[in-house]
């Protein structure tokens, strides 16, 4: 029996979607040809719609019935379908079959295509390192690493371990595991997490996790615990098939009993068939993912909007969702006897040749700010994990953190400490400035705000939405982006399983959840939340792969519309369903008095779904107009 099983799923399998476009076609060409009674061919055209259409069908209701005795939809179209076959009525048939066949793949167009997500984790996992023993360095694979092993890293390699730095002064760009949009200073004594990068300054370090311990083999098997834990919305039709079998077997087996006349009982059958129940949800879903797409959004899952309509609570990762990423510069503050002008123009010229992130930062933003050249530098030297120390325009400059100024003795005036200290609570990052062995002020960085996020987050609070900050930065930077933005809820020093972790605690509460972010470090909690959005623009193709929806052009502002998209297409939903039921029992009853027969009621139900389809196509230019009025 389990080899014929096999042999039939084989069967039903072959082709997929392009075989059942196909056998759609001909089957709709040989219903047209038999409904006008041509005596073109030698039998009924509406046989070759339940050869194609049909027998699939049957099939899958006899392995369902066999393998599990699970009674889906199908069980009552087979029935309805053999009945018919049975007392001549072929193009009832072929009429039913047709329909619930268009219905499937409809429902099979709206599942997303397999991912790769984890694959591509895999694939971050550092290859080789560079182990040291002894005066020699040896290339070995990072599998092979042990607890213990001392390890160089170069500028631009990736961390093949987690382990702590014995040497060296570095920064490293940690945004693959903590989202973070800046990189972090690290010299001796502090630790380094695999799958981060060295952005320049070669170190040494001891392993202290290596393989199935490492930080990125535990973000992949977060990523597929939360995948394995995330349930499927089975379908309305099947979910109450049980329900209609035993109501139509009933209601035509009494009909037959009482009236005599066994084409009333299959009648019932084909009128009960739930073709309207079938369409009412894949062609609703249809319609509002295209809808969505016009609006930015490339939805990946067929059911993620049946379940973003359920969502009131959303968590945003900060970095590159909520702020572009990229560090700007908001203020520069000049101490006492200094020239702010002055104090912005050395910085920049002597941090034209930076590596760093920051010193870019500043060098665009004096570029874009003062719309001026940068005088020339001389003497230029990068100091790893401090600031760079340059010679421009007869000027000796330092331009780095606190411990830059502190090596070489210069200490910062007390007001301009205050100042400094006022930033650092707003979750700035700041570069300090020293001309001519004086500290002359200091600049000040922080990530960029969306021009749009202020807006989105009011529109979602209208809608009845709480919005949750959820980010890798630190506690100061997390509270100013909060405050900016008017969310109240903030969680701050976020790794990937503290996201994964607070999202499990809000769907233990009984809340839906949606997760919004961009980077390898939100995966887990874009795969564990009822709903994961990814920035497709600029967010990682991890982050993408492990979302139901992506946001292509990372226009943050369409979110409040695609919230408003799924309850609408809930409600499109529920009224199909209602319509559908309600005119199935209509024509139960005109069956039973023998006013229908089954050509006409396959026709009656077969004008539910038609009315089922029309009614879901009016959601893909739908938008919510009285909504949108609102004034951000």
């Amino acid at each position: 029996m389990n080899a014929i099983i096999e042999k039939l799923e084989a069967v039903l399998e072959w082709g997929g979607t392009k075989r059942d476009i196909a056998f759609l076609i001909i089957s709709g060409v040989a219903l047209a040809v038999s409904l006008i009674h041509t005596d073109l061919l030698p039998f009924n055209a509406a046989w070759v719609a339940i050869i194609l259409c049909g027998l699939p069908i049957i099939l899958e209701a006899i392995i369902g019935l066999v393998t599990e005795f699970d009674i889906k939809a199908d069980v009552l179209v087979s029935m309805a379908l053999i009945a018919s076959v049975c007392i001549g009525e072929d193009f009832a048939a072929g009429e039913v079959a047709f329909i619930m066949q268009l219905g499937a793949l409809l429902e099979d167009l709206t599942v997303a295509r397999a991912r790769a997500g984890i694959e591509k984790l895999v694939h971050l996992t550092p290859q080789t390192a560079r182990v040291v023993r002894g005066d020699s360095e040896t290339t070995i694979p990072a599998e092979q690493v042990v607890v213990g092993d001392v390890l160089r890293v170069l500028p631009g390699e990736t961390v093949p371990v987690d382990g702590v730095i014995l040497s060296g002064t570095t920064s490293v760009n940690q945004a693959v595991m903590t989202g973070e949009s800046l990189p972090v200073d690290k010299t001796a004594g502090d630790e380094v997490s695999s799958g981060t990068v060295n952005q320049f300054g070669a170190f040494e370090m001891r392993a202290t996790k290596v393989g199935e311990d490492s930080s990125i083999q535990r973000m992949i098997r977060l990523v597929q615990s939360a995948d394995a834990g995330k349930a499927k919305i089975v379908g309305i039709a099947d979910r109450w098939a049980t329900w209609i079998v035993v109501i139509a077997l009933t209601a035509a087996a009494l009909t037959w009993f009482v009236t005599g006349e066994i084409i009333r009982a299959v009648t019932i059958l084909v009128v009960f068939c739930p073709c309207a129940l079938v369409l009412a949800t894949p062609t609703a879903i249809m319609a509002a993912i295209g809808n969505a797409t016009k609006h930015g959004f490339l939805v990946r899952e067929g059911d993620a909007l049946e379940r973003l309509a359920k969502v009131r609570k959303i968590t945003f990762d900060k970095t590159g969702t909520l702020t572009y990423g990229t560090p700007h510069v908001v203020d520069v503050v000049a101490a006492a006897g200094s020239d702010r002008a002055e104090v912005y123009r050395l910085c920049a010229a002597a941090e034209q040749r930076s590596e760093h992130p920051l010193g870019k930062a500043i060098v665009q933003s004096y570029k874009r700010d003062e719309d001026a050249a940068l005088a020339a530098v001389d003497d230029f030297q990068m100091i790893p994990g401090r600031g760079v120390n340059a010679s421009a325009s007869g000027h000796a400059i330092l331009a780095g953190n606190e411990a830059l100024l502190a090596d070489h003795d210069i200490a910062i005036p007390a007001a301009l400490a205050q100042d400094a200290e006022k930033f650092l609570s707003q979750g700035c990052t700041l570069t300090y400035v020293a001309i001519d062995g004086v500290c002359a002020g200091c600049i000040a960085l922080a990530d960029t705000m969306r021009s749009e996020s202020v807006g989105m987050i009011k529109k979602l609070k209208a809608l009845g939405v709480q919005p949750v900050l959820m980010t890798g930065d630190h506690k100061n930077a997390a509270a100013s982006v909060a405050a900016r933005l008017g969310i109240d809820e903030v969680r701050a020093n976020c790794l990937p399983e503290d996201k994964m972790r607070y999202i499990e605690g809000y769907q233990a509460a009984g809340e839906d959840v949606c997760m919004i972010g961009d980077g390898i470090n939100d995966a887990p909690a874009l795969k564990r939340a009822n709903v994961g959005i990814a920035m497709g623009g600029v967010g990682s193709d991890i982050a993408v792969d492990a979302a139901d929806i992506a946001l292509v052009d990372d226009e943050v502002k369409e979110l409040p519309h695609l919230l408003a998209l799924a309850s609408r297409m809930m409600t499109t939903i529920k009224v199909n369903m209602s319509f559908s039921m309600g005119l199935n029992f209509i024509a139960i009853i005109l069956a039973m008095t023998g006013i229908l027969n089954p050509v006409v009621g396959a026709l009656v139900h077969n004008a539910g779904s038609v009315f089922v389809i029309i009614h879901s196509a009016l959601l893909l230019n739908w938008r919510k107009k009285d909504y949108f009025k609102y004034n951000a």
